[in-house]
């Protein structure tokens, strides 16, 4: 069902309010149940991933395109210059879609899933590094992610643009409890690995892997806690070279240290 817009303070807009302002977003989509995808390519995963469509915010030049998906949806359909206005930048994607969130499952079902490899993340709190981080997972052949109670949400916009719609193909949860979590993963049979910059530690090539592994990833500024550096089952390093040690350069930015983790985590799956 098309609905055309002309003034961008309509209040049929109002999915679409304020989305450069961080706070207001976390706001208003933890009160609708809502988050938002952008781009022909995220909208359709989102789709197929299950996701109902409130709404569909689009140009008139985009709506061939995603025809075949929208069905009977509801789409508003505005000018270039309103979109530009509304996003905070030309939509190059060519639209917004206000999709219903779907219930989350829990850390427990999650582990009682047959995931042998998780990985585990621990406040980080930048939404681009977590929706990269998701994007390596999915194709690096991990089957979950559990998220700490502090980290940034998966399903925040530029979480999901920057994963490329990898957030609606890969499992998650979130822990209720941060200080016992790591026990409730032992108890379900995982083995943790604390992945630390310390090059006093075993490399992660040469830690012998069990059946379950979960990799545990700290925040962007200060990594892992002591606490779960302490209660993890061994900690980890990725060996940096010499010459980058010499040069001051003794660790990687967590997305650069997820994808490399995850392809470790490969061998004996």
């Amino acid at each position: 069902m098309l609905e055309y817009v002309t003034d961008a303070g309509d209040p049929r807009l109002s999915d679409y309010t304020g989305l450069r302002d961080v706070e207001l977003r976390k706001s208003l989509e933890a009160e609708r149940g809502l988050f938002l995808a952008e781009g022909e390519k995220v909208i359709r995963r989102a789709i197929g991933a299950g996701y109902p469509i409130r709404s569909v915010l689009t140009t008139r030049r985009w709506l061939p395109t995603l025809a075949d998906v929208l069905g009977d949806a509801l789409v508003y359909v505005v000018s270039d210059e309103i979109m530009s206005g509304i996003a905070g930048f030309q939509v190059h994607r060519g639209a917004l879609a206000s999709m219903e969130r779907l219930p989350l499952p829990s850390m427990d079902t999650l582990l009682k899933g047959g995931a042998r490899r998780l990985l585990v993340l621990e406040d980080l709190v930048d939404h681009s590094n977590v929706g990269a981080i998701f994007r390596c997972a999915a194709a690096l052949g991990v089957n979950g992610i559990i998220l700490s109670p502090r980290c940034a949400d998966p399903l925040y916009r530029r979480a999901v643009k920057v994963s490329m719609g990898a957030v609606f193909s890969i499992p998650y949860a979130r822990m209720d409890d941060w200080f016992d979590g790591l026990t409730q993963l032992r108890e379900a049979g995982f083995q943790t690995l604390a992945l630390t910059p310390d090059q006093t530690v075993t490399p992660l090539d040469a830690a012998k892997l069990e059946d379950r592994v979960a990799l545990l990833l700290g925040s962007e500024g200060d990594g892992l806690s002591s606490h779960w550096l302490q209660e993890a089952d061994q900690a980890v390093c990725i060996p940096m070279s010499a010459a980058a040690m010499a040069a001051g350069v003794d660790s990687l930015n967590v997305v650069a240290a997820a994808a490399i983790a995850c392809h470790g985590l490969m061998r004996a799956t």
